[in-house]
């Protein structure tokens, strides 16, 4: 189990306060979904859309960004 979860609605990581998914959490679920990297790409994808609700203000580029550019 992590310690990296988001707090909500905020998106914010609960140990090192930073956006969610931080860098620590982003290494253990690209560890977790080393060998399924469709379910790791639907996951973020559907806390993209719930983070795009939670935090409509923020530009849909920066969100994109945030929850899936970080994937190879």
């Amino acid at each position: 189990m992590t310690k990296h979860g988001p707090i909500l609605p905020l998106w914010l990581c609960e140990t090192c306060h930073r956006p969610w998914p931080c860098v620590p959490r982003r290494d253990e679920l690209l560890g977790e979904h080393a060998d399924t990297p469709l379910s790791l790409a639907l996951y973020m994808g559907a806390c993209l859309v719930s983070a795009r609700t939670d935090m409509s203000w923020a530009p849909p580029e920066a969100l994109r960004h945030r929850f899936l550019g970080w994937m190879p």
